[in-house]
């Protein structure tokens, strides 16, 4: 079965896998998975996002491809931005770090105490 038969299967309602095979190993692992966010989109969204990352997130290029216009487009990735997690890509510095930071002399005891006090 492949995701988009599990997705017409579910029809857009959450669900968890339970069991998973590695290929070739003959391994199994059971628990509960909650699928990859992107497996969790329609297969539509699925498409359309593979479609902006191979067009190398060319607004212009989705047009051609989807003969869409720009505001149609945009509002898309909007929604489907709506079901996707941020990912923090400059996660506060941990008590460690700063004082690392301290320790090699790269911060100032004033400006780890301010680090630390805005990372409670």
């Amino acid at each position: 079965m492949d995701w988009q038969e599990l997705t017409d299967l579910t029809r857009g309602k959450p669900f968890v896998v339970e069991r998973a095979r590695l290929t070739g190993s003959g391994v199994v692992i059971e628990g509960q998975f909650e699928p990859p966010q992107l497996a969790q989109l329609s297969i539509d969204d699925q498409v359309f996002v593979a479609a902006f990352v191979r067009s190398h997130g060319s607004i212009k290029e989705m047009e051609r491809i989807f003969g869409v216009s720009y505001p149609t487009i945009k509002s898309r990735l909007n929604r489907i931005a709506e079901h996707l997690d941020f990912v923090d890509t400059d996660p506060a510095p941990t008590g460690a770090d700063v004082v690392d930071r301290l320790r090699r002399g790269e911060i100032s005891v004033r400006e780890a105490l301010a680090e630390l006090e805005r990372s409670r």
